[in-house]
């Protein structure tokens, strides 16, 4: 199929809004989770550089999301600006239709359906299973936890530091305190100048070194605490036992040819298998609706003439993210046994689907059809009815009813 030159002059009208909108959306989403993610890390003290880990295994859900509403509002806005410059009308007065103008759009379309059918399908549930598996991590202390300056920090469950000063991206402390309890009711308070932590070969214990200072030793058979002054004493730290991550179960981390399997399995609780056909079937309905977005975008990007209302632009995003609402809605009931899956997601796909080729069909084959006039008549309607009651509200109170 050979582009024409009005093909590729389309092409560059909907790749700019199309890339700009994707990676709006997506640094939107990022910076709002990121300011939830510093909190939690700062809460449970864990490394602060975890965070960029978590969004980056938050990238495939958004670009999930992202994608179809950047095809759509790449093609409405390409399309919209033809229809204000009069282009659009040049197009059609030549023998272009609007169905021979979608030819790009569908490239567009199909392209990234394939890229999202690699996202939703396979890099998705990794990339989920891998945020729960860093959050598990972060809260039960597997990442490590943060040497606080000017904070008692818990080193186990018998030993407590604090320190002054640090250097070197926490690898060289300065005014270090330790105190620790060991069995018999023995305990040793240290206090030294610098400190650092050094790796052994138990991978259990990590040995904390520590120079100029001075260890009081205590224990109950002691008339008085013994107090050694040393340059250089090297302490045992055991590391606290860490519960490991489950492996991937859930539904929404498994890939499309693993829920298929699981969904056709016999041998399988009924919860688990309803789970995974109401989770493959929410995936399939997501993927396809990518191809009804240009036939979306075009019906709401022509105004009425002599009109530059931006109405369709408000609905065509309004729709989208209804849609996707009410497919995690179904996909719950599906999941719960109440309706069953394909006809819990497949029914809105349906009926939305039937409203979008309706619309499609008003504007480019039904003579004067114009969806978006019947929207934009509507909202006028309401916006007179408000002032009208706006109007008659601030009446009433200038002329107040006198009291009988």
């Amino acid at each position: 199929m050979i582009l024409t030159a009005t093909d590729r002059y389309l092409a560059r009208l909907i790749v700019v809004p199309l890339v700009s909108t994707l990676t709006l959306a997506a640094m939107l989403l990022l910076l709002d989770k990121m300011l939830k993610l510093f909190n939690i890390v700062i809460a449970t003290g864990g490394p602060v550089g975890i965070v960029w880990k978590m969004l980056a295994d938050l990238l495939p859900e958004y670009f999930s999301l992202g994608i179809p509403i950047g095809v759509l509002l790449g093609v409405l806005l390409a399309f919209r600006k033809l229809a204000l410059t009069s282009e659009l009308d040049t197009l059609r007065g030549v023998g272009l239709s609007y169905t021979r103008l979608l030819r790009v759009p569908f490239l567009y379309a199909v392209g990234l359906m394939a890229l999202n059918i690699v996202i939703v399908g396979f890099l998705q549930p990794y990339a989920h299973y891998g945020y729960q598996q860093l959050r598990f991590e972060l809260r039960s202390g597997a990442l490590g936890a943060s040497i606080r300056v000017g904070e008692f920090t818990s080193l186990g469950r018998h030993m407590t530091m604090r320190v002054e000063r640090s250097e070197q991206e926490g690898r060289l402390l300065h005014g270090v305190f330790v105190s620790a309890e060991m069995k018999g009711g023995k305990s040793i308070a240290v206090t030294a100048d610098h400190g650092t932590f050094l790796a052994t070969d138990d991978p259990d214990v990590i040995l904390l070194r520590l120079q100029n200072g001075r260890l009081v030793h205590n224990a109950p058979d002691y008339p008085r605490p013994r107090v050694l002054t040393f340059t250089t004493q090297d302490l045992p730290v055991n590391v606290p036992a860490v519960e490991r991550f489950r492996g991937r179960s859930g539904s929404d981390e498994l890939t499309l040819p693993e829920l298929l399997k699981l969904g056709t399995a016999q041998r399988i609780p009924p919860d688990q298998a309803l789970a995974a056909r109401a989770q493959f079937h929410y995936r399939l309905v997501e993927i396809v609706m990518m191809l009804l977005m240009p036939v979306l975008a075009v019906a709401l990007a022509v105004p009425p003439k002599r009109s530059t209302s931006g109405l369709g632009i408000f609905v065509a995003i309004v729709m989208v993210v209804t849609y996707h609402k009410v497919n995690q809605y179904a996909e719950h009931m599906g999941e719960l046994g109440r309706v069953h899956p394909v006809v819990a997601l497949w029914t809105p796909f349906l009926l939305f689907s039937a409203l979008i080729l309706w619309m499609y069909w008003t504007l480019a084959y039904k003579p004067g059809g114009q969806p978006i006039g019947a929207l934009e008549r509507v909202a006028d309607k309401a916006k007179k009815a408000f002032l009208r009651l706006l109007r008659l509200g601030k009446s009433r109170e200038r002329d107040p009813v006198p009291a009988a």
